[in-house]
């Protein structure tokens, strides 16, 4: 009997948010993935980079300002990096738990590129903050250049970025090849290098790909069972902070378009997790997205927690 896919996107919350965190915050997410792998299931993880990134990008632009022999790293390179410095972590991490557990066990990290469209309107309009804080003087210097600059919450300004649609992951091919060969597979680190195809060739774009898109996508095209997207809420509400706040187990494709008419999930968090899952639920008959928590993972793909989007 063929095994259930599972593919895993991990939030910010399982990656911590320096060398460090990581290091430990990566050992608590290990054991989840190989207690799933324990039941017997083929699993793909995901990843955010947020915070990971950043320190990169920064790190990166501030070799610029004091070397100026130095040019400017481009975002698919810090992508690129932060994927590796991730990966390995997270790989080890992995590895270490099916160590002490005495089973056999493989893990592989692929680099990977998601294809989007150059013509995306998402170009047009970028809305993802990256990199440090930035003065007013700096922000309208870069918008003198080209590059633009949005305020952040009341706290400086930043350089923003487009976040388009992912339209292919190029390395699906050896992800599939590993899976079907029993590897555990990290893959699609912070939605993937965003790249572009000119006339075969891939070039990097100044974008971030939705981590959740990405993986949303990517278990389409393996032909996955589930998409478990683990955030910081055990479950999906509506009505979210009200007094009549209401926690959601279920939720038909149905449904949950008609309360993202009624604008009953936040854009910047909730909004694009609901988007991603109903997008999977729709690209197959039996798939399924579960919503929740890191530590309860296990617990919803058995049915008794999180929130589940269906057709």
């Amino acid at each position: 009997m063929e095994k259930k896919k599972v593919v895993i996107a991990l939030g910010g919350n399982a990656l911590g948010k320096d060398v460090e965190e990581q290091k430990e915050a990566v050992a608590k997410t290990a054991k989840v993935i190989v207690d799933l792998a324990q039941q017997g299931l083929d699993i793909i993880v995901t990843h955010g980079n947020g915070p990971q990134v950043g320190m990169i990008q920064n790190a990166m632009d501030n070799l610029v300002v004091t070397h100026e022999n130095y040019k400017q790293v481009p975002l698919p390179t810090s992508v690129a990096m932060s994927q590796g410095y991730i990966g390995i972590d997270l790989q080890n991490a992995i590895k270490y738990e099916l160590y002490s557990r005495n089973i056999e066990g493989k893990v592989s990290t692929i680099l990977s590129q998601v294809e989007v469209d150059k013509n995306d309107p998402a170009f047009e309009n970028p809305t993802k903050p990256i990199g440090r804080f930035l003065t007013k003087e700096e922000a309208e210097e870069n918008e003198a250049n080209g590059v633009h600059c949005m305020e952040d919450a009341g706290r400086g300004y930043r350089v923003v970025v487009a976040s388009p649609m992912p339209q292919r992951i190029r390395e699906l091919e050896t992800i599939k090849t590993l899976v079907n060969a029993g590897h555990i597979v990290i893959t699609c680190g912070g939605g993937g290098i965003p790249v572009i195809s000119e006339n075969g060739k891939l070039v990097g774009v100044n974008a971030v790909i939705d981590k959740d898109n990405a993986s949303s996508l990517l278990a389409a095209q393996l032909g996955a069972d589930y998409l478990v997207i683990l955030t910081a809420v055990e479950k999906v509400a509506i009505n979210f902070g009200k007094e009549n706040q209401e926690w959601l187990s279920d939720l038909t494709v149905e449904q949950a378009k008609e309360y993202i008419a009624e604008e009953q999930f936040a854009k910047g968090s909730m909004l694009p997790k609901i988007e991603a899952a109903i997008r999977f639920a729709e690209s197959g008959e039996g798939r399924r997205t579960l919503i929740t928590l890191l530590d309860k993972a296990a617990e919803g793909i058995a049915g008794k927690t999180g929130t589940v989007i269906h057709q």
